[in-house]
């Protein structure tokens, strides 16, 4: 096989094929995915890149980036990455994707306070004590953790003290069947969370969630039937106003539907 080594050459070369620009800080994307490079290298010039694709290699460091300060996103998946480093300069980075890779532990996020989605599904991820560095970086609002080895249910305390997490995958942990009422639990224990692996989380969700957690299967019934009530009601306020404006009962025309 041929070993494809990043050089400024070669990117060039692709830049040309792909129709970019030659002169390389003139380009705002980059794409480098799917070469067989083994290393990260030749990237100096191209300052102004604002999205880099470089999955599908087999790269196994994250190097060599810290010229690239207008980076908003990195789509670095399918390589042989085992650690998150080296990105302490990427300071307006939204989106990293680092899911197949070798990562054991979250590493190196404390600089990045724009990041607001971070995936690292099939990973080798296990407990919280590996999740730790999640806290360093409270912009996150989403965050795909699906497919690793996660077992142990005291994440959940370590996810609840992320301030901003509304998107969470956690499909194909073992924690998933290791928890019961596995749905209703998460999303009264993650108060911010409006997607929960394949499913959006409604408020009326949260509520029976919260009641459940609290008061068990009775407490559950009791909010679902109050939330049946109160929109039976909110029906019939719609309808009398509605009738009210078919009719002309309402002289100051202020009858609203809500």
């Amino acid at each position: 096989t041929i070993k494809m080594e990043m050089t400024p050459q070669y990117i060039r070369k692709l830049c040309k094929e792909k129709g970019l620009y030659m002169t390389p800080n003139l380009n705002d994307k980059l794409y480098l995915h799917f070469k067989g490079f083994k290393a990260i290298s030749g990237l100096d010039e191209y300052t102004g890149v604002r999205v880099l694709w470089l999955e599908g290699n087999g790269i196994s460091q994250i190097e060599n980036l810290d010229k690239l300060v207008e980076l908003r996103c990195l789509y670095m998946h399918q390589n042989l990455i085992t650690e998150i480093e080296n990105l302490e300069t990427l300071i307006e980075l939204d989106s990293l994707n680092l899911s197949d890779n070798q990562i054991s532990k979250v590493t190196g996020l404390n600089k990045l306070d724009k990041l607001h989605t971070l995936q690292l599904a099939n990973n080798k991820l296990t407990d919280g004590e590996s999740l730790e560095g999640l806290l360093q970086c409270p912009s996150l609002a989403v965050l795909d953790l699906s497919n690793n080895q996660i077992e142990d249910p005291a994440v959940f305390e370590l996810l609840a003290r992320m301030p901003h997490l509304a998107v969470l995958n956690l499909g194909g942990n073992k924690v998933v069947g290791a928890i019961a009422n596995y749905r209703k639990y998460v999303i009264a224990t993650l108060p911010h969370l409006t997607y929960l692996d394949d499913r959006p989380v409604f408020p009326k969700d949260r509520v029976l969630a919260e009641a459940f957690i609290s008061g068990g299967i009775e407490a559950e019934i009791e909010a679902r039937d109050r939330i049946v009530e109160e929109e039976r009601a909110k029906d019939r306020r719609n309808f009398e106003a509605l009738e009210r404006l078919i009719h002309g009962d309402d002289p100051s025309n202020e009858a609203q539907v809500e």
